[in-house]
């Protein structure tokens, strides 16, 4: 979901060969290689350069249109919010971002940005993410197409004696598939978890996670036997919306046959995409790698469903994809993309993929889903395509030119 930013000589150039206060728009030329459709990409240009070219920009006072003249939604991310500012350069800033349908065979398209002279309104949130203390501790996230979460310390803790508090030791990954676009993580958590456990014309809860790895939570295996952590401890929010939503879960060090590990998961969630990235960061000491695993539940339906499960291995782009067929509550498919995959296992209630790791280096990947009566993806034939385009989405990324004008 990240982009490559390629700045060519030329452009370059373009930036500081003249007087940058004559330069009133930057023009940004995104293009890629593929003869597939590539829905909401992300386009990401760093923010000095928007400043190089209109000097004092304000984030919260640009227009963005494309070639036809349309106004696109923005996001300009903060990387430093301490960080004074005194000569107005954005120095808080990280990204501005924004997004664009590519249809079949478009493999270039041209954007301006410029000031707008007036504060522009806060875009619709279409990503979204928060810590749950009231619900247990759980980390929630969203974006138009698909919510999750993850657990937190509180449901882990052991239930005091005579409550029925519910306890949970696991570092999967849980989904709760949507039928509307909008924001649906708190009204759900709202209206309590018996309610969203069916489906009442948003959406259902009823993944089933456990103490399996769920949705493509990870762990460390060792040839016969998968090493996993715990809850996670720890959460950061890094960037929330209205396009991209980054946040950080860190788990503490658990024993993976002898090697202390710990973990830190980092997420990016972005608008309009049946697909999350999440760049693990194992640390260890002792061995110079581990082998790494994700994994998806193999049996992640509620009771009575009369469960099919299919499981399809690629080796080519690393991806592993799941699609489950269930008698009442229509079917869905679930599937992991790990680049850098060496090898497919399993244990007894994961299918997994290995790729081997170093301490301190992340490891990424991609988890996606998606539901048959909340998505265009209404077989498994259509699921395993999008599957298989998103894979040759993330061989080919999109390059970014710049050129300022007048």
């Amino acid at each position: 979901m990240n982009l490559r930013v390629s700045l060519p000589l030329a452009a370059v150039a373009a930036l500081f060969s003249f007087d940058a206060s004559a330069f009133d728009r930057l023009s940004v030329t995104a293009s890629h290689a593929l003869d597939i459709a590539r829905p909401a990409e992300t386009i990401s240009v760093p923010w000095a350069r928007v400043n190089d070219a209109l000097p004092q920009a304000r984030s919260q006072q640009l227009v963005i249109k494309d070639a036809a003249g349309r106004t696109l939604a923005y996001q300009v991310t903060n990387v430093d919010a301490t960080a004074k500012d005194p000569k107005m350069i954005g120095a808080a800033y990280g990204e501005l971002l924004f997004q664009y349908d590519f249809k079949a065979g478009e493999k270039s398209a041209t954007f301006t940005i410029e000031k707008s002279g007036a504060t522009v309104p806060p875009f619709p949130p279409r990503t979204y993410a928060r810590f749950v203390q009231e619900r247990l501790d759980d980390f929630a996230w969203e974006n138009d197409k698909l919510a999750h979460r993850a657990y937190g310390p509180a449901l882990k803790a052991p239930a005091a004696p005579g409550s029925d508090k519910e306890v949970l030791v696991t570092s999967g990954l849980d989904i709760w598939f949507k039928r509307v676009p909008y924001p649906v993580v708190d009204r759900w958590y709202n209206i309590g978890h018996d309610h969203y456990h069916e489906d009442q014309g948003e959406g259902i809860d009823m993944y089933n996670v456990g103490p399996t790895r769920g949705a493509g939570g990870t762990g460390i295996w060792d040839g016969k036997q998968l090493h996993v952590g715990a809850n996670y401890r720890e959460w950061r929010i890094l960037a929330n919306g209205p396009i991209r939503t980054v946040f950080e879960l860190h788990y503490d060090a658990w024993d993976a046959n002898g090697a202390k590990v710990a973990e830190v998961k980092r997420f990016t969630v972005d608008a309009g995409r049946y697909f999350d990235r999440i760049d693990s960061t194992f640390t260890f000491s002792g061995p110079a790698t581990l082998n790494a695993a994700v994994g998806l539940h193999k049996t992640p339906s509620d009771k009575g469903q009369e469960v099919k499960v299919d499981f399809a291995e690629n080796k080519a782009d690393g991806s592993l994809v799941q699609w489950v067929t269930q008698r009442s509550f229509g079917d869905f498919g679930v599937a992991v993309i790990v680049p850098s995959a060496s090898a497919f296992a399993a244990d007894a209630r994961n299918g997994l993929v290995t790729a081997p790791v170093t301490s301190g280096k992340p490891l990424r990947y991609h988890v996606g889903a998606a539901w048959t009566r909340g998505s265009p993806f209404a077989t498994q034939a259509l699921w395993q395509k999008h599957v298989a385009d998103e894979a040759a989405r993330l061989r080919s990324p999109v390059s970014v030119s710049l050129a300022a004008g007048r």
